[in-house]
């Protein structure tokens, strides 16, 4: 029997509109997307890790960051993630995908081991995630789709559904097996993904505290928990969602 393989592809672009070029931001000794690369390198479950950026010449930088990080590169529509993903699976053939964006720093290597059991476990499930039921911060989001299901997607999902990938995939669980992954505390307040001025203080902060290795997602929300100061830095900021 052939082995399972699932991918981990991060999507990533500097045309931010709120932080442009967020992406290659250095948060202490590496970039952003390097600190991504790095954790989801780091999980066992994980055949590749790819980076799937767009094929504009603002995306050159990003393409060989990514590829200075380690990761494998995709390049392929800037308006048309849902595209970037399934051209990746086409030219890394895979049974699923994990989907990561690259502003999201701080990915504990556990949770994201913990999305890919979910589904090794019983892979007729069709999407996994730890977001169903955000209990979470915000920056530690993963979601796991299975091949035939991103093909299908690729094949119909219209408008938005192709800028946020799975949205049309989560929202029918008439149609589609999902599982969630779902912590007992409810960190879902607190705020550690990378789209504003105030987050980059924040993430500067984090990393300041607890060093440059790859951080556990309990000590993140520990030390948020202990600095009320640090949690006020991006309290206000409105989190875009599909």
């Amino acid at each position: 029997m052939a082995p399972v393989r699932v991918h981990a592809v991060i999507q990533a672009r500097m045309s931010s509109t709120r932080l442009p070029g967020k992406v290659l931001r250095p948060l202490g000794a590496r970039s952003v997307l390097a600190w991504v690369v790095r954790a989801a390198a780091r999980v066992p479950a994980f055949d590749q890790v790819i980076v799937a950026t767009s094929e504009a010449a603002d995306d050159d930088p990003v393409a060989a960051e990514a590829e200075r990080a380690g990761a494998t590169v995709v390049r392929g529509p800037l308006d048309d993630v849902l595209g970037r993903f399934e051209l990746a699976a086409e030219r890394h053939p895979c049974d699923a995908v994990v989907r990561l964006t690259a502003d999201c720093p701080l990915h504990d290597p556990a949770l994201l081991a913990q999305v890919a059991g979910v589904w090794l476990a019983d892979p007729d499930l069709h999407y996994v995630s730890n977001t169903l039921l955000r209990r979470l911060p915000r920056g530690f989001d993963a979601e796991l789709v299975r091949r035939d299901v991103l093909a299908e997607q690729y094949r119909v999902a219209t408008g938005t559904h192709r800028e946020h990938v799975t949205s049309d995939i989560h929202s029918r669980p008439e149609v589609y097996r999902c599982a969630g992954v779902v912590p007992g505390e409810d960190d879902s307040d607190l705020r550690v993904t990378l789209d504003t001025a105030e987050d980059a203080e924040l993430l500067d902060a984090v990393v300041t505290a607890l060093g440059d290795g790859v951080p556990r997602w309990r000590d993140v929300v520990a030390l948020l928990r202990a600095r009320p100061d640090l949690v006020a830095l991006n309290a206000g900021v409105a989190q875009r969602v599909p």
